[in-house]
């Protein structure tokens, strides 16, 4: 047969937590409202052209920024209305896809 071993625990203490750590989080903290929504593209590129400015607003479906890809015009539109928080991307910058180029406050 097979030898028993025992393992002492040296001092190991587990503890239970009641609360969700989320509870403690500082952005819980921040006035009810609605998130800054990030404008991401789903293509890599070169930025091409930015018809919006910081502090501009914009609809749900408006052009951000269109991205220059294979010879193609991707446009990069808002996903809600709002008015733009910054821009992190410049003409001619070559962006990842994915990559987040704007910031909208609702």
């Amino acid at each position: 047969m097979f030898p028993t071993v025992i393992v002492p625990l040296c001092g190991i203490k587990f503890r239970l937590q009641t609360k969700l750590p989320q509870a403690f989080c500082d952005d819980n903290k921040k006035a009810i409202g609605m998130p800054d929504i990030r404008i991401v593209t789903e293509v890599a590129g070169r930025v091409c052209a930015i018809p919006v400015q910081v502090g501009g607003s914009v609809a749900d479906g408006d052009d951000v920024a269109i991205v220059e890809a294979m010879k193609m015009e991707i446009p990069v539109p808002s996903p809600a209305a709002g008015t733009i928080k910054s821009l992190l991307v410049k003409l001619d910058d070559v962006v990842a896809e994915g990559q987040a180029i704007a910031i909208v406050a609702s």
